[in-house]
């Protein structure tokens, strides 16, 4: 289940909805998208029957079955699926089947249905566990904007989730921007690897957005020996970069106490232990509490990966870092020169 480091192209916070359904009459379908696993409060109910916090729909007599549309929030190849039936248990769904399908542009979701609209399986009807999270890894290679997921025939799942890698459209992006932001998450960066994410995951150094709390970033626990944290972040694309922002929002008792960012170039598929010829963008540099601080890079050589070392540990809100798309570079098969959407 390696799939869930990945990042969840579904998840709320990225902008993904859950836009249509058969039936909600239970739960609404909204709640798919929440973090956690979702809770169960005992004697909580409604005017329409006990509370539960995720979808659930009503109990079938007409033979049919059930499905919920979701958009993603970013655009991808989605490497697998967790249909998380946690305390649906004596209301779980039977079985589950997952398809996809690409829209380009705005599309009204009453009419994602219409028979212009391809949709692809890529999860043949598969049993679900009640109670329980179901992952499922998923072969298909296409880019996808939207999945229906299909219960069977009923029933309620409490959070989906959709990992995968996010796929810009660059032809956009480069038409409308000279310099992006090749560490954003939305534009297909990836945090590989970091020395601890104790109180919260690395991959919030690359979120959207600000950060909205302390917990909304990257920390480490405190170091009791030598040595100090760092964090590897795979660019969205190659380039060059221009500024950086290391941003220490919400981190006042536990914010670093310095910061140096380092620059490589290596293959997308490069595994993190392996990569080597580091090169100092920023120099080891004081940081402050609750601080966007704002880093001018000299360095004009391109880099496709970067290391954030925190000194001697803490937390990170954000990274940005903004640069220059380096154009006729290769990428998954395609040739990036702003001309062809690679979405």
């Amino acid at each position: 289940m390696d799939f869930v480091k990945l990042l969840d192209l579904a998840q709320d916070r990225l902008g993904g909805r859950a836009v249509a359904c058969s039936d909600d009459f239970f739960a609404a379908k909204e709640n798919l998208l929440h973090p956690g696993r979702g809770e169960f409060i005992a004697g909580k109910y409604t005017e329409n029957g006990k509370w539960m916090d995720g979808w659930e729909s009503r109990r079938r007599r007409d033979g049919g079955h059930d499905w919920a549309i979701v958009k993603l929030g970013l655009p991808g190849r989605i490497r697998g699926v967790d249909v998380d039936c946690n305390h649906f248990l004596g209301n779980a769904p039977k079985s589950c089947r997952i398809e996809a399908t690409r829209i380009d542009g705005y599309r009204p979701a009453s009419t994602l249905g219409d028979a212009d609209v391809v949709w692809t399986e890529i999860l043949a009807d598969s049993p679900t566990k009640p109670g329980a999270q179901n992952f499922f890894p998923i072969a298909d290679k296409g880019t996808y904007t939207h999945v229906r997921l299909h219960i069977y025939p009923d029933g309620g799942v409490a959070r989906f989730r959709v990992y995968g890698d996010v796929h810009p459209a660059w032809s956009r992006l480069l038409a409308e921007h000279k310099v992006v932001d090749l560490a954003a998450a939305e534009h297909g960066a990836v945090a590989l690897a970091c020395s601890d994410e104790f109180f919260s995951d690395k991959r919030n150094l690359i979120m959207p957005g600000p950060s909205t709390h302390m917990g909304d970033g990257w920390e480490s626990k405190r170091r009791r020996g030598p040595g100090h944290d760092w964090c590897i972040v795979r660019l969205g694309r190659k380039g060059r970069l221009l500024r950086a922002v290391i941003d220490t929002s919400h981190f006042k008792g536990n914010f670093p106490d310095r910061c140096m960012l380092e620059g490589t170039v290596a293959a997308a598929d490069a595994e993190p232990e392996s990569l080597t010829g580091w090169r100092t963008l920023v120099a080891e540099t004081k940081l402050e509490a609750h601080t966007a601080h704002v880093f001018p890079i000299a360095d004009t050589a391109a880099v496709s990966h970067v290391r954030l070392s925190i000194y001697p540990d803490g937390g990170v809100a954000r990274m940005r870092l903004y640069g220059e798309v380096v154009r006729g570079e290769v990428v998954r098969g395609e040739v990036v020169q702003g001309e062809v959407d690679l979405g």
